[in-house]
C-alpha cells in the first residue's frame, strides 16, 4: 500500500505543477486545466486498480499478439534444425524507448534459448547497448540454471557504421543461416537490406518497430511485425510479473475510455448539426469551454 501512496503522491505533485502559475501569472494554480489533472488522477487510480487486480491473482484478459506467439515457434525450429537464433534489437543508443523495449525482449528469448540450448547471437553497433545487452543476456542465462552455456561472444559489438553494421550483420546469416531473425527496436533505411537478407536464407522472421516509415518493409519481408505500440507492450506481455500486466491492462483500458469519450462527442455533434436541440447545443457549448483549457 505505501508503493500505491508513494505513486498517487508523485502524481498529485506532477498535476500541481503542471497547474502552476504560467510565466508573469499570479496565479497559485492554473484552475483552467483541472480537466488535465481529473483525468490523469482517474488515469493513475485505473492502473493502480489493475495491478492489484493481477497481485491478487485474478486473470487479466490481454489480447494475443500473433508475433509474440510466434516466438516460441520460431525459437522451436531453431532448435529442431540446430541452427543459430538472430537478434537484432534496432540501431539506436540505450536512451531510446525502442530500445529499452527491445532489451526487455531479449531476455526473454535469452533464457529460452538457454533452456533449449540454442546459439544465440546478438550484433550491435552501440557501446552502450552493448554492455546492457550483454549483462541482460548474462542474467537470463543464469536465470535458466545454464550460466555455463553464456558466453561472451553472443553479444558482439560490430561497428557504429550504420550500413557498415548492416553488412556485418548481413554477412552472419549467410554465413550461418540462422534459423530464426528477430528485428525488434528502432530501425530506419536498414530495415530491408536487413529483412530480405534473412527472407533469401530461408529463416523465420520477427520484426518490430515505431517507426511507420519502416513498418512496410517489415510487414512485407517479415512472418511477423509488431505494430508501434505492440512493441513497448511485448515486454509486459511476455513477463509473469503481475505489476507489469496490470499496469499494461491499466493504460489499454485508460486509451479505451478516452477512444469512446471521442466518439459519444463525434455523435453527440452530429446531432446537434442536425437537430439544432438548443439544450444539447449548449451542453456542448460548456464542455467545449471546460475541456478548451483556456485562461
Amino acid at each position: 500500500m505505501k508503493k500505491i501512496f508513494s505513486i498517487v503522491a508523485m502524481i498529485l505533485l506532477l498535476g500541481v505543477s503542471a497547474f502552476a502559475e504560467a510565466e508573469k501569472s499570479t496565479k497559485l494554480l492554473e484552475t483552467s486545466r483541472f480537466p488535465v489533472l481529473i483525468g490523469l488522477i482517474l488515469f493513475a487510480f485505473v492502473i493502480i486498480y489493475y495491478i492489484q487486480k493481477a497481485k491478487s491473482g485474478q486473470h487479466i484478459f490481454i489480447r494475443r499478439i500473433a508475433g509474440l506467439n510466434a516466438i516460441d515457434d520460431a525459437l522451436g525450429r531453431a532448435t529442431e534444425m540446430g541452427k543459430p537464433v538472430l537478434y537484432v534489437p534496432g540501431i539506436g543508443g540505450i536512451s531510446e524507448l525502442q530500445t529499452l523495449a527491445s532489451i526487455s525482449i531479449l531476455g526473454h528469448i535469452a533464457k529460452k534459448t538457454a533452456s533449449y540450448e540454442t546459439d544465440l547471437y546478438v550484433p550491435l553497433r552501440d557501446p552502450m547497448v552493448y554492455s546492457t545487452a550483454t549483462e541482460v543476456v548474462r542474467e537470463s542465462y543464469l536465470g535458466a540454471g545454464r550460466p555455463d552455456a553464456f558466453r561472451e561472444n553472443m553479444v558482439e559489438f560490430l561497428t557504429s557504421d550504420q550500413f557498415g553494421y548492416v553488412a556485418g550483420v548481413d554477412g552472419y546469416m549467410v554465413r550461418e543461416n540462422p534459423a530464426a531473425n528477430f528485428y525488434l527496436g528502432s530501425f530506419w533505411a536498414e530495415s530491408l537490406i536487413l529483412a530480405e537478407t534473412g527472407n533469401s536464407v530461408g529463416s523465420i522472421q520477427i520484426a518490430g518497430t515505431a517507426n511507420p516509415s519502416q513498418l512496410p518493409f517489415f510487414i512485407a519481408s517479415c512472418d511477423y511485425t509488431l505494430i508501434g505500440e505492440e512493441l513497448y507492450a511485448a515486454g509486459a506481455y511476455l513477463s509473469t510479473d503481475p505489476k507489469s500486466k496490470g499496469s499494461l491492462k491499466g493504460q489499454d483500458m485508460g486509451k479505451l475510455a478516452v477512444m469512446i469519450v471521442i466518439i459519444v462527442f463525434a455523435l453527440l455533434n452530429v446531432v446537434r448539426n442536425a437537430t439544432g436541440m438548443e439544450s444539447l447545443s449548449n451542453m456542448l457549448n460548456w464542455l467545449d469551454k471546460f475541456f478548451a483549457m483556456k485562461g
